[in-house]
């Protein structure tokens, strides 16, 4: 006699869903059963590692960051520092093994005269060589603004401290072009990202409560963002930066044209947030936590701002690149961040000169810099906003 004996379905990894982990989920999950506990931030996270280049652009944004955070550990000379004798020194290109054995070197450099125009060339001189070290000592410096320390990522292996080398060349004064584009890492990036957290605070504040409240407060604050938008920028940016004293400090300027820059960027933000909140408010979900007495900052902000969080998320990773070229575009223009500051905008008025970039073309490499930095925000945004959305 035969019995028939139904067999207990076990989970399989080949059942768990393509679009939430795309099949690779061998040695991350034991079972399906993991799919359905894991906390919305570690599905987020399987999403997002399934977006390749978005995962690249990542980690390249991770070390823009760690540059912003560390300028003067990643720079080999004070950045200020000026030498007119140096003046326009071409890059000295990094090289390995060197024929005394060493791991990292640079061939020094040496000046002749040009014959017909007169002006002083360098040019790399093969038969001496500069030993390059990792960690390295250097010039004094606060390690995030409370350790002093001297050692740097690179440096020349001399113990008298005579000698010096030039990644990215040097401006019209001698100063050295990667130390200050270390410099002005830290000065871009934070006023993106500063400038853009007051723009999503503002976005998402002042949208919540226009659409939530409705009535004359939605009237009000349409009219304030119309008013705004209106507004011609490069003017308005003109006439705010022209405000500011000419006296004030480097940080006093870093400051205000933060706020400018945040005051102007946060009404698209507002105006896509207030459309959401009117479709949310009548919502059953919405309605249920009015019903059992939720508050109406707990119903904003525990139950009607997730429902789009992948959409303020993008909208902040997008965001920031777009400050980063306002205020690049500012400082190239003289009318943001200007010097003795360092930034990329501060970088690039060096290029302004034609004759300049036709002697140094090595100048405009702070422009590529911000062409990395705002494509890897722009990428790495688009992932997010993928792997963030509950629908996709």
């Amino acid at each position: 006699m035969t019995t028939n004996r139904t067999a207990k379905p076990t989970p399989l990894i080949d059942d768990v869903p393509d679009a939430l982990v795309g099949g690779r989920l061998a040695g991350l999950v034991d079972n399906t059963e993991a799919i359905y506990v894991a906390p919305n931030w570690k599905l987020v996270w399987w999403r997002f590692k399934r977006h390749r280049l978005a995962l690249f652009s990542g980690i390249i944004v991770i070390f823009i960051a760690t540059i912003a955070l560390l300028p003067d550990f990643y720079s080999t000379l004070p950045p200020h520092q000026s030498d007119s004798i140096r003046s326009f020194v071409q890059p000295q290109r990094l090289r390995f093994f060197g024929p005394a054995g060493e791991f990292l070197y640079v061939y020094d450099i040496t000046g002749q005269r040009n014959a017909n125009t007169l002006m002083m060339e360098w040019v790399p001189d093969e038969t001496k060589i500069l030993p390059v070290k990792l960690f390295a000592q250097g010039y004094s410096y606060k390690l995030l603004g409370l350790v002093e320390t001297n050692i740097h990522l690179l440096g020349v292996a001399d113990a008298a401290g005579s000698q010096k080398f030039h990644l990215l060349g040097t401006d019209r004064l001698g100063r050295d072009q990667w130390s200050r584009l270390m410099s002005g890492t830290r000065v871009s990036l934070s006023i993106g990202l500063v400038a853009v957290m007051v723009s999503i605070f503002l976005g998402v504040l002042l949208g919540g409560i226009s659409g939530y409240f409705g009535g004359w407060i939605d009237m009000i604050i349409q009219r304030l963002i119309e008013l705004l938008q209106s507004l011609p920028p490069i003017p308005i940016w003109m006439a705010l930066t022209a405000a500011l004293p000419r006296y004030w400090s480097v940080e006093q300027v870093y400051l205000a044209i933060t706020i400018i820059l945040a005051l102007i960027g946060w009404t698209t933000l507002a105006r896509e947030v207030r459309g959401r909140f009117l479709s949310l408010r009548e919502e059953d979900f919405v309605v249920a936590a009015r019903l059992i007495g939720a508050s109406q900052s707990r119903v904003i902000f525990r139950h009607m701002v997730p429902t789009f969080s992948s959409h303020i998320i993008a909208a902040s990773t997008l965001a920031v690149p777009v400050m980063i070229i306002n205020e690049t575009f500012l400082s190239f223009l003289g009318l943001g961040m200007r010097p003795p500051a360092i930034s990329w905008g501060v970088l690039l008025q060096e290029a302004q000169n034609l004759q300049s970039v036709a002697l140094a073309p090595w100048l405009l490499l702070p422009g590529l810099m911000v062409i990395i930095t705002v494509l890897a925000l722009n990428i790495l945004g688009d992932g997010l906003r993928d792997a963030a959305d509950p629908y996709s």
